[in-house]
């Protein structure tokens, strides 16, 4: 009888579980010693609760004796267990560096001595302390990712996978970094039970169940936000130095140079950071990563380093309109709330265009999308899929989705790809028998009930007309910019980009980002004439910051 071989394990790097000396390091004695400074020691009892879920600002703890355990809270109520942290392990994760309601709570398990710092105290550490602070930030990002992976912490999605609605919220999560589950009502075997259990009826879906018993039903963006304490509570009487509108590379790279340099900041953001560059599946030029990155996890990063210098991250939250009127700036969010800053960086990118096909706003979210990321990729797994766009994200969406589908069909109204994408897509695109480009064409039926069931398009010059059995159409054409909001407070060329560089009067200004109003500047996508690419839009958000400190402090100029 042969000798079976034992199944091969594959090491994967990228797996928090396999980092854990990184995710829970223990902290050498003299660095132990320069922490209490920062704080007071304290014995607590067993049992004692350090901080709940739920909290928000919660203070940062050190074990000297003891043990401390992080728990959350399983269907009945109990305590699930799932860290615990001993003899110079610190608590905390990447909420530590805002002010958003912790995901977890923590007890000791024993009596236990430990050392309390202060939220507040715990910033100025972090700013202080280069070593300490490295240690920290690395694991509290590892943890985020644990969290995520395990679901520990988080919340239960239940809806069917391809409705819109479902779609909506489990994208609010997954670009936000929130550990949840979905139930996946078409295909899950765990969804009647959970339908049963609540009494839900299809059209009550999809909902969302929290560990504290919170029941959502088809909650709004905004009101899931608020339930899991994401959102930031803005005092409209604090002036902040620089409210960065638009949470794209742009602006995080605004607010990282900005709060690096002492600046007080606050960035708004409608959905999540990363922009449009943070719904790509990877992006492969952008300089200092060879092997690639996808746009979440660079928005994800840069939202961490934008935090760790201070800088307040509202999500959620649009700008609705800005009174040009008084200086300081006032900005009114969709909520009412008010921000007021003596500087603002518009920084709210561009979205793609729609399609002029009957029946298309029907099919939005019912199999249309403008992202393409593994969330989108799981509603494609051996289906064909049609992209339509002849730009970078077109093609990362199409390399990205030629190993999930079945067949990846790309469609552009002109005659080739090499005009408008990189040469590194182009031949991919051109290389993989996953894909077909199909030039000189454009899209000109939908069909499906309810959700998109077929896609027609033309041939331009010979009119043939091709039907292709695909629930999912990933749209990815030209640029409109997010300009509304601004109303008549700026320039605007005649495509609604923001003109910046020349004053009304076509007079230089003293900086290529200045726009028409004294104190409002423009980077990224959003600005006219400017280059559509991630490094050019971190390279205009950290160089704008200088023109900031001029128009702050013109004494020191």
């Amino acid at each position: 009888m042969s000798e079976q071989s034992a199944p091969e394990v594959v090491y994967d790097p990228t797996d928090p579980m396999n980092r854990k000396e990184q995710m829970f390091p223990r902290l050498d004695p003299s660095m132990v010693q320069r922490i209490a400074l920062y704080g007071h020691e304290e014995h607590v009892a067993a049992g004692t609760v350090l901080f709940q879920r739920g909290d928000r600002g919660v203070d940062f703890f050190l074990v000297l004796d003891g043990l401390v355990e992080i728990f959350d809270l399983d269907k009945h109520g109990h305590p699930n267990v799932f860290t615990m942290y001993a003899a110079r392990q610190f608590s905390g994760e990447m909420n530590m560096f805002n002010r958003r309601a912790v995901m977890a709570s923590a007890r000791a398990a024993m009596d236990s001595r430990v050392i309390r710092v202060a939220a507040t105290d715990f910033h100025r550490m972090v700013a202080a302390e280069a070593d300490i602070s490295e240690i920290i930030m690395r694991a509290f990002i590892l943890r985020r990712v644990g969290l995520i992976r395990m679901g520990y912490g988080g919340v239960v999605l239940v809806g069917p996978g391809h409705s819109a609605d479902t779609l909506r919220l489990e994208r609010f999560l997954v670009r936000n970094g929130y550990p949840h589950r979905l139930i996946d009502t078409e295909v899950d075997p765990d969804a009647g039970g959970f339908i049963e259990c609540f009494q839900l009826r299809q059209e009550q879906l999809p909902v969302v169940i929290c560990p504290e018993k919170c029941f959502l039903q088809n909650p709004s963006t905004a009101e899931l936000a608020d339930e899991l304490g994401l959102t930031e509570v803005i005092d409209e009487h604090h002036v902040y130095d620089v409210a960065v509108v638009g949470a794209g590379p742009a602006g995080l790279a605004a607010a990282v140079y900005a709060a690096s340099e002492g600046l007080s900041t606050i960035v708004l953001e409608g959905m999540a950071p990363g922009g449009q560059a943070g719904t790509s599946s990877k992006i492969e030029n952008y300089l200092g990563f060879p092997t690639g990155i996808s746009g979440q996890a660079l928005a994800g990063r840069a939202q961490a380093q934008a935090q760790k210098f201070g800088a307040r991250l509202a999500v959620s939250r649009q700008a609705a309109n800005i009174d040009c009127t008084t200086q300081p700036y006032r900005l009114r969010l969709d909520d009412g709330q008010i921000v007021t800053a003596r500087v603002v960086v518009v920084a709210t990118g561009a979205r793609y265009r729609k399609l002029d096909v009957p029946g298309y706003s029907h099919f939005e979210g019912e199999g249309i999308h403008y992202a393409a990321t593994a969330m989108e990729g799981q509603l494609c797994a051996n289906e064909e899929v049609v992209v339509v766009g002849g730009g970078n994200s077109a093609g990362q969406a199409a390399v990205f989705l030629s190993r999930i589908a079945r067949h990846v069909h790309v469609l552009v109204r002109s005659n080739g790809l090499a005009a408008t994408m990189s040469d590194y897509l182009v031949q991919r695109i051109a290389q993989s028998p996953s894909i077909t480009l199909h030039t000189r064409s454009e899209v000109v039926g939908l069909h499906g009930d309810p959700r998109l069931q077929q896609i027609i398009w033309r041939n331009r010059d010979s009119g043939e007309l091709t039907a292709c059995d695909a629930g999912n159409m990933f749209v990815m054409i030209g640029a409109e910019p997010n300009t509304d909001w601004l109303q008549d407070c700026l320039a605007l060329d005649d495509k609604g980009f923001v003109l910046t560089g020349r004053c009304a009067e076509g007079h230089l200004l003293e900086s290529p980002y200045a726009t028409t109003r004294p104190g409002i500047y423009a980077v990224g996508d959003v600005r006219a004439g400017s280059v559509k690419r991630v490094a050019s839009g971190v390279g205009e958000g950290s160089v704008v910051i200088q023109a900031v400190h001029h128009y702050l402090h013109p004494e020191a100029v």
